[in-house]
């Protein structure tokens, strides 16, 4: 989905001289963002989900990802590449269970003693993060038809 088509799906639910007023910018503005940009296309503004875009690519640093993220009560994960079709379940399913297992391990040892430190915390957030990753990793994989015999489309013994 492009920015502007997610802003003008935004203004069907928010009103945008809400926003206008909460921004302090003109009402003609907001509405803008919501067009395509280009000569003729429309009459498009260069919006904030747009800029922050070009600063991504700019910088190439995903902090600024991951603070937006925070800012709207979540965080961010990097989506790990898919893998190949054809690729054997069982050995990528017990990844997935041997990453979980090592995050149970921290999150154990952690705890031994009654409490977490900020050290601990940081441990188990970053195994987390790790297994998170990991697992939109199998679950695109599947998507994509990796896991079936005969790639994208196919199926495993007669199987959809």
């Amino acid at each position: 989905m492009e920015s502007h088509e997610l802003l003008k799906e935004v203004l069907k639910r928010t009103s945008a001289k809400q926003i206008a007023g909460e921004m302090g910018l003109s009402l003609s503005l907001i509405y803008k963002w919501a067009e395509p940009p280009g000569e003729s296309a429309g009459s498009g503004a260069s919006n904030p989900l747009d800029r922050i875009e070009q600063l991504l690519k700019a910088t190439g640093d995903e902090r600024i990802s991951q603070w937006v993220c925070e800012r709207s009560g979540g965080f961010f994960i990097r989506n790990p590449p898919s893998r190949s079709s054809g690729q054997a379940l069982v050995p990528a399913t017990n990844e997935i269970v041997n990453d979980f297992a090592q995050l149970l391990g921290v999150i154990a040892t952690a705890s031994a003693d009654q409490q977490v430190t900020i050290a601990e915390a940081k441990a188990i957030r970053a195994r987390w993060e790790d297994l998170k990753s990991a697992t939109e990793g199998f679950v695109q994989s599947a998507e994509k038809g990796a896991f079936r015999e005969n790639g994208p489309g196919g199926s495993l013994a007669g199987k959809p």
